[in-house]
Formats: C-alpha cells, structure tokens, sequence
C-alpha cells in the first residue's frame, strides 16, 4: 500500500514528518518498508514572468520568449501557444533535471539558443495535459521555487499491510491509527467545488429504482449489499490538477475526472466504486445475480472473459455487463460521449470474489480489497462522499437519493472486555480511563457494564471478534516497548499439560545433548511389511501407506547423507507409528522415538593425528539406554542375536537397538539404530545433593564372568552387597581370550562415606562380602593376577 504523507497531514491537521510516521506505523503492526520523496526533481524549477513572445525567426509553430527569473531575462524557444505575456509559467532553467531523469542543456533550437524550458503538467509529471504550458496564477515574485507555490512536496511510504487489516488500505484507515496516538481526530479533506450536502441513500430490501433505474439483488449471499446513484449532465474531461496530483503522489495514473473520482474514494475510504453509462445499459436496469456457465463478455482491458455460475455478475437487461469486484466491462464503461451516469457501491463476499479472481487469472486494486472484506457498514458514507466529489470535478446534478439494496441487514458485533483480563494479558495494570480513551480513539464504540466494557466493534474491523483482539489493540496504542521486560507473576492455566509433552521435551534434551540432530520425516511412505495400513485417498503411489516404524524414514535420510558425500550421520526423530486397530476403524497409535548413528565418533581434528574411530555398537546401546531411561517404559535391557531388547514387566518387546540394513557405499561405515516407544513414567523431579566433603577410596576389580552372566546383573549384586559405602561402579574393560574361560570384566569401584574419612580394612570387608556374594549366586570368581 503506498500512502501520501501529505494525504495524512490534511486528514489529521497537521504537518507529519515521513520518518516519524514511518517510526509511528511500524510500532503500531504496520511496517513501512520505504520512503519514496515525490517531486524531489522539481526543486530546480522556479517560476517566470513572461515580458514578451516573438515569432521564432527560423521556424513557424516555435516562438521565442523572453522571461524573467528574478534576475536575468532568458530567452526560451517554445513551441507551445498558449503562452501569453504578463503570465506566470514554471520554468526549467540549464542543468535542471526533470522527472524521467531529463537533464536540460544548452542547445540551439533552429538555430537560436534556447537558455531553459517552461514546463507543461505532464513534463513537471504533475498532470496529464500535454497541450500547453502550465499557466499558475500566483503573486509570487519571479524566481520563486515551484514548491513554495504549488503545494506538490511530498513523501510516499510504501506499507506493509497483513491480510487481517484491511482498513489500512486506505489513507482514513491508516490516519485513524495514526491519529490515535498523536492525538489528532480524522477529518475527511474539504473537497473544492463540491455541494455542501448530497442526498442520503433510500434502503429497500430486494428491489428498488432510482431515477428509473431499477436495480435488484437475486444473489444476496455473493452480494449482501448494493448501492445505486444517478448523476446527469456530466461532462468527462481529464482531471483537475490538483486530483491528479493526488493520484500521481501515490503511483496512480489518471485517467479522466470521473475514474479518477472513485479511485480517489477507493485510496481515501477503501470503497471500491465503479461507474456506468445510464445509456449504455440494457434496460436500464441493474441485476445482480449469479453468472451462468459459459456466459461471456468482454472486460475493460478489452480480454474476453467466460464466467461460471460460481461468479457474481452484474448484468443489465441484456446479460452481463460486469465482473463483480473484480472489473467492468467495455460496453457500458464511462466515455467522453457520456453524459448520465450510474454511480456503483457494493459489499461483495470475499471468498467469491477470491475465487473469481483465481480462475479468471486477475487481480485489481477492487478484487484485492473486496476479497480482504470492505466496511459494509460505511458505505453510505463513501457513496455520498464519491457523488460529492464527481460533482465537484465533472459537473452534472444528482438525480434523487442513491437507491440502497440491503436485503438482510448486518448487526454490529458487540465483544465484552474485562481489565482484569487485560492485566492478566499484559502483566501491566492499565487504567479503565486510558482503556476506553484508546478503544475510542480507534473508532470502537464503548460502554461501561459493570465490571466490563461492551465493545461495538466498527464495520472497518473484521479482525477483531474476540477479547484477546481488544487486548492487542490497547497493547498497539500504549506500545509494545513501554512494557517491562523482566518476568512478572503469572496465573497458570487450570488445563494440564500433556504429560507425553514434558516425556518428549526430556528425551529430546537428552538426545541433543548426546551429539545427535531431530529429524522429521513423512508419516506417509510406500508399504513395507504385511502391517502397514493403506489410506483411502492418497495424494501419491509413493505415499500410500502409514508407517509402521520409523527407524525407516531415517535409514533414507542416512542414505541421501550419503549420496552427498556426507560420512558422518548423527539423527533421532520423534513421531507416530500406526497399527491396525483391535476395532474395525481408525488404527491404533503409539509414540515412539529413533535413533541412527554412523561414520567417526567425533570430528577430525587436528591435534589428533591419524584414522578417527568410528561408532559401533556399544554406542548405539549407550544412546538406547538413556533414552530408555529419559522416556521408555519400565523393564529390562537383554542382549539377543547380536541385538539388544527392551523388555517391559510383562516380558513384551517394546524396542530395540542394534546394527541397521542400509544401501551403503563401500566407502561409508556402518549404520546403527535403535527403536523404542515412549510412555509417561510420571514428572522426575531433580534432586539437588551437595558435592562430597569427604575423600573416596577406588578399587579396581576384574572379574570372569560365566557365559550368560551380563554386567547388568553383576552391577546389581554389587550395589546391593556394598550397601551405603559403595558410591558408584563404571564398567571400564572387557577381555576375551582362549585361556580364560568365559570373559575377563573389569569395573571400577568408589566407596566414600558421607561424614567421614573410610578407612582400607572397611572397604577390603565390603569387597570381600561382594566377591563371596558373586560367587555364591552366580558363579563370578575374581580373575587372578
């Protein structure tokens, strides 16, 4: 949206600096991305005083002037005939640099040299006349900067608008917010030469005239309301220069006073309008209604359209003579034979519009307001204010009140506000005063009930339909950088958290923390097993089936790191598996979480010399265990066919690590995953110890383990025999050879006592009651030195 700094000055009555009101939008949620000064080339032309024109000596259409620019007189050869002695002209002196980047330099024109250029409208690139020179009828002395006279300085900011705000489509709704936090009330800009008053509209329901023009709505969900008004005795010419300029301020081109008089009304109101040739149309009679499949006609860009019956129409006895919201058509558009018009103001339904709008590959600046939703309850405003204006610029009468179609009219949405809720909100107490001031400000109705505002939200506003949106706006108007930024008291919500939340949060902290990266991948693949489960509507061949695991999705994920030459791969994910359910229905559900690990250990570095390790297998059963434990269920850890398993309470396998299938180059290392699923074990709450005040005492112990005797088992027994004293026992070596039977297990003991210092023949006791116990339960005998 760009917006004319000067259009909001006159709106709010007051002179506004760009960058301050650039600052302004963008804290209030409307960004400007640029600042564009309008007219910066004119500041080199000044006004002349012609004192004499003569024939031009070599030419018979030239003439040469002389003018007087306050110091010198300059002899200026023009081609133009309407320049008259005793006038004022602006004029382009030697270097001057006009818009379109036209540099003026010093050149004999058929032989005489011409020392500047006076300037036509078009040339100073503030109108569209070409025809002749700019008379400005002014006192001003010569040699006055064109800007000082013609009020034509201006700034244009280029707005970022969100599709929930169309009321700052407009330069009222964008001088509204504005205007709320200076201070400054809106007040429409007096428009030169238009009547005091204009009738007001007549409404009626389905059907109505005026000044016999029957005009009916026979699809009242496409168009709820529909606005008529007949203005006779106009005459289409281009626009003033002053209408014009606004346009061109804003990156409009004009086109003549009657277009330029709705768009005038679209940038000011946010109102699209359009206008017909009361001859040009069939009947003469307005019909809006449905189109029919196949039905043609031809747009004003001149393209043939075919509309369908899911497009709203406006039609005239003989069919269709417009596209709703989107464009007019060529057979009933204002000409410079017209003489009696129709004046259009319509509310049309967004979603339609944005339909038609897609299959018929157009967009406009009506179609990109109507399908954002327009101010259905303004329009009698807008309507008024565009005869005004018409009248003002082409002339002619209103011929009776504007008929006003509104089959079903729309209530004002009323939103209950309560402070309380607005403090809990924004962690700031706000007075009830400065509450209702802004809301007020803003074009909101307010009335105090008891312990809460009843808030009439205007039509402008289709974005706010709850409490939290009032709460937004008063946050916008206080501004967002006035609250405090340290953490304030809060009420928590009395609706519990997802206890498999805080169960992943814990497992994804935990994976993180062990060097691997979450991934996420489709729940959606091709079958793979006799379980997956087929969907009925699928949106690929590829993508048909739901998942049955997921260590699948992340075993592609490994090979697409391969097939980038990426070695080292370090991935988990969390998400859905599905099953087929007990019940003819949805499937069945289950959380779980995978892991994958393949290529070094860790990084290459350069203080390490030679070939990096490479993950293996007790890896994977490391990263397995603490996921187990951050968020698996109850159970066990047994090794089975070169695998491990996790076995619940009672015995069923619910996950599993181990060496993983992949497609692997011969130059890539191997893959390893496990599988396991999640389930809430309760909150675990950490538990602060001091760290010890007193010394430890380690021993090494080494032990032979039978065959089928697993470390887990032996931690067990020495936890439970060395009672309090023992502090921890870390797994650190494991020895296999053919002169030992079974294999050699080293662990490293710690005993410490919390108040105390341990004495040698305390610990060597304890040691020897774990080595008896070993022994006795399942045959672990210490390895001999």
């Amino acid at each position: 949206m760009d917006v004319s700094v000067k259009w909001l000055s006159e709106l709010l009555g007051t002179e506004l600096d760009p960058q301050e009101v650039a600052h302004r939008l963008t804290m209030l949620g409307a960004p400007v991305d640029e600042i564009e000064p309008v007219h910066h080339e004119l500041n080199d032309v000044v006004m002349v005083g012609v004192e004499r024109v003569e024939k031009h000596p070599n030419a018979d259409r030239l003439s040469l002037c002389h003018v007087n620019n306050g110091k010198d007189v300059l002899k200026v050869v023009c081609g133009a005939t309407n320049v008259t002695p005793g006038k004022t002209y602006p004029f382009a002196p030697v270097g001057a640099v006009l818009p379109g980047g036209v540099k003026l330099t010093a050149r004999k024109i058929r032989g005489v040299a011409s020392q500047g250029m006076l300037c036509s409208a078009i040339e100073l690139g503030i109108g569209t006349d070409a025809d002749g020179i700019l008379e400005v009828d002014t006192d001003a002395p010569p040699g006055t900067p064109l800007l000082e006279v013609l009020p034509l300085g201006d700034s244009r900011l280029v707005l970022e608008v969100t599709a929930n705000r169309p009321d700052l489509l407009c330069h009222k709704g964008v001088a509204r917010d504005l205007g709320a936090v200076i201070g400054s009330p809106v007040k429409l800009t007096p428009v030169p030469g238009a009547p005091n008053e204009t009738l007001a509209p007549e409404r009626v329901d389905k059907r109505g005239a005026v000044a016999g023009v029957e005009v009916v709505i026979e699809d009242v969900e496409g168009c709820p309301r529909y606005m008529a008004a007949v203005i006779c005795g106009v005459k289409v010419a281009p626009s003033p220069m002053w209408l014009e300029a606004r346009l061109l301020a804003i990156g409009q081109r004009p086109i003549n006073n009657v277009v330029d008089a709705t768009n005038y009304v679209l940038f000011e109101l946010n109102q699209p309008m359009h206008a017909f040739d009361l001859h040009k149309l069939g009947g003469p009679e307005i019909i809006v209604r449905r189109a029919h499949d196949g039905e043609r006609m031809v747009t004003l860009d001149g393209e043939g359209r075919t509309l369908t019956s899911e497009m709203t129409a406006i039609c005239d006895a003989d069919g269709a003579t417009a596209i709703a919201g989107v464009m007019g058509g060529r057979d009933s558009e204002v000409s410079e034979s017209t003489t009696d018009m129709v004046l259009e103001c319509a509310y049309f339904d967004p979603k339609r519009i944005r339909n038609t709008r897609t299959v018929l590959k157009m967009s406009t600046e009506a179609s990109y307001r109507f399908e954002r939703g327009t101010d259905i309850q303004g329009m009698p405003e807008a309507i008024r204010r565009a005869v005004a204006l018409i009248i003002a610029v082409a002339g002619g009468t209103e011929d009776g009140p504007p008929v006003d179609v509104y089959p079903e009219p729309r209530q004002t949405t009323t939103v209950f506000l309560r402070p309380k809720r607005v403090e809990h909100l924004l962690g700031l107490a706000i007075p009830k005063d400065e509450i209702e001031g802004g809301l007020t400000s803003l074009g909101f109705t307010v009335a105090p009930k008891d312990d809460r505002l009843a808030v009439q939200v205007p039509g402008w506003r289709p974005d706010v339909s709850r409490e939290e949106d009032l709460v937004e706006e008063i946050a916008r108007l206080r501004g967002y950088d006035s609250f405090p930024v340290e953490m304030r008291p809060f009420r928590p919500s009395n609706v519990p958290d997802e206890p498999l939340e805080f169960v992943k949060a814990r497992v994804r902290r935990v994976l993180t923390g062990l060097g691997l990266h979450q991934a996420h991948s489709l729940s959606l693949g091709p079958r793979r097993g006799e379980a997956a489960l087929q969907i009925v509507n699928p949106l690929s061949a590829d993508e048909a089936y739901l998942r049955t695991d997921l260590i699948s999705g992340l075993v592609e994920a490994v090979e697409y790191n391969w097939s980038v030459r990426e070695r080292d791969v370090r991935l988990f994910e969390m998400g859905t598996v599905f099953r087929a359910g007990e019940t003819v229905g949805l499937p069945s559900e289950q959380l779980r979480v995978t892991g994958v690990i393949s290529g070094a250990r860790r990084p290459p570095h350069w203080s390490e010399p030679g070939k990096s390790i490479d993950f293996d297998l007790w890896d994977v059963k490391c990263l397995f265990e603490e996921a187990c434990r951050a968020g698996g269920p109850e159970g066990t850890i047994d090794a089975t066919d070169g695998k491990w398993v996790l076995r619940d309470t009672n015995g069923a396998v619910r996950g599993w690590a181990g060496e993983v299938t992949a497609d692997r180059p011969a130059w890539a290392a191997r893959v390893y995953g496990f599988e396991v699923g999640l389930e809430d074990r309760g909150r675990r709450w950490v538990r602060f110890e001091p760290l010890p005040a007193t010394p430890p005492l380690e021993r090494d112990l080494a032990l032979i383990l039978p065959k089928g005797v697993g470390a887990a088992q032996v931690e067990e027994v020495l936890a439970r025999a060395g009672g309090e004293l023992l502090e921890s026992a870390t797994l650190f070596d494991e020895y296999r050879s053919q002169t030992v039977s079974g294999r050699s297990v080293g662990w490293r003991l710690v005993f410490r006592a919390p108040n105390r210092t341990l004495r040698d023949r305390e610990v060597d006791r304890v040691l020897t009651k774990m080595l008896a116990t070993l022994e006795e339960q399942m045959g672990v005998t210490r390895r001999a030195t």
